[in-house]
């Protein structure tokens, strides 16, 4: 797999991932580049200098910055390790049902990332997975987040309510976020791009969250919906 872009290029060298190769734009003199290069001859990985050119050809994202890396496949993490975390220490896990854009899912990579949150859950089928343009759009963030690839959310979903977590979806019609009170671990499903949280899955849920709305328009990105509503569970939950 390959990472472009100097903020993802770092946090992969800051974080545990195996970097198989990196390759570099000859002739960067700026401070940010120069720690990236000296970050990654400190972890003994051999850097390939080359021309612009030869960057652009072989950027997927065509937007490297200077760097690209390439890791071995990315790892997912194991639900049980998620749900242990949320329970000990009351951190949300978000379960995403349906993403398909890898660039929401990207965003709410960055999100789960800035909230601390447990992890991140997806769907095996019918789901955007982890690749270049995810990494990419996550700046950095994927190298830091949680993620478990389930073969069924509903199964999660059930998983997380025997082990006493609290599961919410959010979506439109359900009771007002910011009168709902925190005080356990939960878990948030965030629902596809244009079709939000299935109904089976919205009924295995303990409650449904709405976010109030007081434009013309009813609905959020879900990236944009996933901050809102995590970073309200924080605050319910004193964190």
């Amino acid at each position: 797999m390959k990472i472009e872009g100097r903020n993802a290029v770092y946090e992969a060298l800051k974080s545990d991932s195996t970097i198989d190769r990196l390759v570099v734009q000859r002739a960067l003199k700026d401070p940010a580049s120069q720690n990236i290069i000296n970050l990654a001859r400190d972890k003994g990985v051999k850097i390939n200098f080359v021309d612009k050119d030869a960057l652009d050809r072989e950027s997927i994202t065509k937007r490297h910055q200077g760097f690209i890396c390439s890791v071995t496949d990315f790892k997912y993490a194991d639900f049980d390790e998620l749900k242990n975390i949320c329970t000990s220490k009351k951190k949300p896990i978000l379960i995403l049902d349906g993403i398909e854009d890898p660039h929401n899912l990207g965003s709410i990579i960055r999100v789960a990332e800035c909230a601390g949150c447990a992890g991140i859950v997806i769907g095996r089928h019918r789901q955007a997975s982890i690749n270049e343009t995810v990494i990419k759009v996550a700046q950095g963030a994927a190298s830091h987040v949680k993620v478990a690839r389930v073969t069924n959310i509903n199964s999660a979903i059930d998983e997380c309510k025997h082990d006493f977590i609290t599961v919410y979806a959010a979506e439109l019609g359900g009771e007002n976020i910011y009168k709902t009170t925190f005080n356990h671990p939960c878990a948030i499903v965030i629902g596809g791009e244009g079709k939000g949280v299935k109904r089976l899955t919205k009924e295995k849920c303990d409650a449904v969250l709405s976010i109030p709305m007081r434009g013309k328009l009813n609905s959020l990105n879900a990236s944009v919906a996933a901050g809102i509503v995590v970073f309200e569970v924080l605050r319910g939950l004193g964190k």
